[in-house]
């Protein structure tokens, strides 16, 4: 049963995915939701059978499993698996919603108030108690900035935790905060993550490669390079899951030799897969392809702290001398739609499906773009640092493909990119310093405007890498996140799309679909359009 929080909270957050709404509003994209497996578990056959191992091939980075300090798609879709949080994502094929997890009932005495009852004789994977303890001591973690989480943000508003009784917890917040379901799930959220107090206490460094959690497997070992190794937590507190004795991770950076893998029926599973290779996938009767287009965005990063993109002008150039169309075709196989904005059509309460034709956003542009580049402060050829790398990133693993279709479009304005591959780490360690010109990334499994762009574009927040800072952007997004009326926020976060897109610190290039590909024999997967890699009720036929 959905949790009752509020109808008001409720309609605010659930995003509709509506299939005839989606269709709609993706006139460009029309017919991707047709050959993808969507919602419902693939090829049930009778009841679930208990045992066995899950192998799956994973090409995406996993940089930490202590869920207060990844922003990995690699990372969350293991911890969503070793982890639990006071809620948790669920999708019936329509809507998306927030479930009970660890809570077992939320109530709301005020708009500033929430009180969670947890669920009873619910163990972390060591033995200790999940209690009301156990769950203030995570969040003010989160909170506490001497703990410096990248997560911290999504508790700024949060007065405090109270300890009702063992089951209960109360959090008071400063004012209403719209957001709140999203930060409290275990998987996307990840604020409301709950860790282990007594393991992350031993050795807070080393807590994100052997993490304590709550969830249906517990990490057993991690081979840097080689492979991650799960079993099953014998003490799960939802009745006899999880179905599979183990999981092993397979780590395999070359994403065509988890493809050869999974096409020989070597792994039973792809966490993700690069667009190139879906058409193979599907020929093959074998394997289930799911996927479709989700709250994400792929863009190109512009440096706002130095010369040339210190000028909007030069970056507005950029942004209007980009064909999008082509950027899907060619770099993303047709399996993307054009992005206008950095709020993706999933997000129905606040997507414009008028945009390609409202003027609003980024769009190509060519004379546009020629006339930003002449009032620029730098005129003449201009030579930017362009890195990507060739794994496997959040923009598809089409980073270098995309700088390569970027940079002849951008020759057009005497913009002439020197592009420079580099290897995941030290891409990351680059973009995380300000080293670079520009740079190719995407954010993925958004499921609310307020973490699409607050985190990355509002001034000094952890993954805000360009140094972008504008109080008008600021402050529409921090008054959208105290706002419970839908109409409201949305008109808020049209105000910030728009002032985020004219100052254009990044270029955004289009809404991906995300696969995840299944052996036809696993059985019992619920796929959800958070770029979740949910294993709970998974068994082998």
């Amino acid at each position: 049963m959905t949790i009752d929080h509020k109808a008001r909270l409720a309609s605010t957050l659930a995003a509709d995915f509506g299939r005839r709404s989606f269709l709609k509003t993706a006139a460009a994209g029309a017919g991707l939701l047709a050959a993808s497996t969507v919602g419902m578990p693939a090829f049930a056959q009778g009841a679930p059978k208990r045992g066995g191992t899950l192998k799956l091939a994973w090409v995406e980075a996993i940089d930490t499993l202590d869920p207060h300090f990844t922003a990995s798609a690699g990372s969350i879709k293991v911890i969503n698996n070793v982890f639990n949080g006071l809620l948790k994502v669920a999708y019936d094929g329509k809507r998306v919603s927030f479930l009970p997890d660890l809570a077992a009932s939320w109530d709301m005495p005020d708009d500033k108030t929430h009180v969670f009852k947890l669920r009873p004789g619910v163990k972390f994977h060591n033995g200790d108690p999940c209690d009301a303890a156990a769950v203030k001591w995570s969040l003010e973690r989160v909170k506490d900035p001497a703990v410096k989480s990248p997560h911290g943000w999504k508790f700024a508003l949060l007065d405090g935790v109270d300890i009702v009784d063992d089951l209960t917890v109360r959090m008071r917040f400063s004012k209403p905060y719209a957001f709140l379901p999203v930060s409290l799930t275990g998987s996307t959220g990840r604020a409301g993550t709950i860790v282990c107090k007594r393991a992350v206490e031993q050795d807070p460094k080393a807590y994100g490669r052997m993490p304590v959690g709550t969830g249906p497997f517990r990490l057993v070992s991690w081979k840097e390079n080689n492979a991650i190794e799960l079993a099953r937590n014998p003490d799960y507190f939802e009745a006899g899951k999880p179905y599979l004795d183990s999981v092993q991770i397979l780590l395999i950076k070359e994403p065509s030799a988890a493809v050869a893998a999974m096409m020989s029926g070597q792994v039973d599973g792809m966490s993700v897969c690069p667009f190139q290779f879906i058409p193979q996938l599907r020929k093959n009767p074998n394997v289930v392809v799911h996927g479709q287009v989700e709250g994400n965005y792929a863009f190109v990063g512009m440096n706002n702290r130095r010369a040339p993109f210190d000028d909007p002008n030069m970056r507005r150039a950029v942004a209007f001398a980009i064909d999008r169309q082509a950027i899907v075709q060619q770099s993303y196989f047709g399996e993307a739609i054009p992005a206008y904005t950095c709020i993706s059509p999933p997000m129905s309460d606040f997507y414009d499906p008028e945009i390609a034709k409202s003027g609003r956003g980024q769009f190509f542009d060519l004379a546009r773009a020629k006339e930003y580049r002449a009032k620029a402060k730098v005129q003449g050829e201009v030579n930017p640092v362009f890195i990507v790398t060739d794994g496997f990133t959040g923009s598809g693993g089409m980073g270098t493909r995309n700088a390569q279709l970027i940079a002849p479009m951008l020759a057009q304005i005497g913009v002439k990119p020197k592009i420079e591959l580099v290897d995941r780490a030290v891409w990351t360690s680059r973009r995380n310093a300000g080293d670079f010109d520009m740079y190719d990334e995407a954010w993925v499994a958004d499921l609310d405007p307020d973490e699409t762009i607050y985190p990355e574009w509002a001034t000094g927040k952890p993954w805000n890498f360009v140094g972008y800072s504008n109080p008008a952007f600021d402050e529409a997004c921090v008054a959208a996140q105290t706002i419970l009326d839908p109409a409201k926020r949305r008109d808020l976060y049209v105000k910030a799309e728009d002032v985020l897109m004219n100052d254009a610190p990044l270029a955004v290039l289009a809404h991906m679909k995300v696969f995840k590909i299944l052996a036809k024999k696993v059985q019992g997967f619920e796929y959800v359009p958070a770029d979740l890699l949910d294993l709970h009720g998974v068994w082998l036929a």
